[in-house]
């Protein structure tokens, strides 16, 4: 491969996560859900088979309280519908984000992709909860 070639490849992946990020934070808001994802949230989630677990699981475990009110179900499915009225094309199953720190960093094992998910992303819980 030469390098024009990989820059173009490397483009088309950056425009693909650009676009699955616009539509999914686009449709947290028209929902009015004050929570975005970035990169490195939908390469955690891309782990996940499918996007309404994908949803789901973010959901379970960044904002729990939401499930007091409505199902993760009803929920994921609500996100989803508004992402894919966007950008109908899923979200690959495997996202590169942000560079990697060099430094290894050993994780106890998890006995969920729930647990995994809750345990490996970082963000913070909605604005004025």
């Amino acid at each position: 491969m030469n390098p024009l070639q990989f820059d173009a490849g490397d483009s088309a992946h950056h425009a693909e996560i650009r676009a699955q990020l616009c539509a999914y934070n686009a449709a947290f808001d028209e929902l009015g859900l004050r929570f975005r994802w970035d990169a490195q949230t939908l390469a955690l989630l891309a782990m996940i088979e499918g996007e309404q677990a994908q949803i789901a699981a973010y959901i379970e475990a960044h904002h729990a309280h939401l499930l007091k009110a409505y199902s993760a179900e009803f929920l994921s499915q609500a996100i989803l519908e508004k992402k894919r009225a966007r950008y109908p094309a899923p979200l690959p199953r495997r996202v590169e984000s942000a560079p990697r720190q060099s430094r290894v960093v050993h994780q106890p094992e998890m006995s969920s992709w729930r647990e995994r998910v809750s345990y490996e992303v970082d963000l913070p819980a909605l604005a004025g909860v």
